[in-house]
């Protein structure tokens, strides 16, 4: 888990608030039906009457020790802060009747409400922490029996959508669906979200050349990888380097001006760590005063 200071803490607090506050103005407004821990809730609610925030608290709280006995407490404390203090919130939010009736559009609520349930989970995880609940059956199952931890996530999921289904119409089961797909989607997008950059790999007989004005005009590292052409067999060196999307089109420019005729592959990278990216550039001058 990453150090939860200050910043970190404050982020995990706002993205379960997000979750709860598309759960009370969106979901449960509009009889809709979710997966994960509050969708469980919501079964649990109509079967036997239980409240909502109660139940998740009850839920996250037996999750929590589950995770801390078999995962270990390292990994429970991960879940700590929201397994506690989402349950709380919404059981604030519920009693607040001006967050109740946002809209009576079950699309524009599907759509609002992926929107903000996968921005609120995706702040949380990318902080280095768990939501808990529903994330630590599959997590016991895979370290017990081996079981993929994302095909578990999707059972449980369905198998909580099914719960539902059986008190909804047609129609509702069709909006929960797209629920899932919409956060399960913009969740992935949040934590992939500020890391995604542009690996580009050339190769040109004027590598030389091109090499420094990266290096001065963009101030970009590089890595000479030596290779061999195929139908010439010449020893050649690849440039490879890695850059922001915004610098993508500079970087196009340079090659154009150095070498027409120069080959480019261009691809999207998930995530770059190291010197430039997740640490501070070391230049040759500061190495050496060092």
């Amino acid at each position: 888990m990453k150090h939860l200071n200050f910043k970190n803490l404050c982020m995990i607090l706002l993205g379960n608030t997000i979750y709860a506050l598309a759960i009370v103005m969106f979901i449960l407004p509009n009889n809709m039906i979710t997966g994960g821990t509050t969708g469980l809730g919501i079964a649990i609610h109509h079967y036997f009457g239980l409240p909502i925030h109660s139940f998740v608290l009850l839920f996250n709280t037996l999750m929590f020790l589950l995770g801390a006995a078999v995962l270990g407490m390292k990994f429970a404390l991960t879940t700590l802060v929201s397994t506690f203090y989402y349950p709380v919130i919404l059981g604030v939010l519920e009693q607040m009747p001006a967050l109740q009736n946002v809209t009576d559009d079950k699309m524009l609520s599907t759509i609002c409400g992926g929107l903000m349930i996968g921005m609120g989970i995706g702040v949380v995880i990318r902080c280095g922490a768990s939501t808990g609940g529903m994330d630590i059956p599959p997590l016991v199952l895979n370290k017990k029996f081996g079981l993929p931890v994302s095909v578990m996530l999707y059972v449980f999921d369905f198998v909580i959508l099914i719960s539902q289904m059986l008190f909804t119409n047609k129609e509702e089961i069709v909006y929960g669906i797209l629920l899932v797909l919409i956060y399960t989607v913009i969740l992935d997008k949040v934590l992939l979200m500020g890391s995604t950059r542009t690996k580009v790999e050339i190769m040109t007989e004027k590598y030389e050349e091109l090499n420094r004005l990266i290096q001065e005009q963009l101030d970009r590292g590089t890595t000479l990888v030596y290779t061999q052409t195929g139908y010439l067999k010449n020893d050649q060196p690849m440039i490879l380097t890695v850059v922001s999307n915004r610098e993508l089109m500079r970087l196009n420019q340079l090659v154009q001006e150095t070498d027409p005729h120069a080959f480019m592959i261009i691809g999207n990278v998930n995530e770059v760590r190291g010197r430039g990216f997740s640490q501070q550039k070391v230049y040759k001058k500061e190495q050496e005063e060092r």
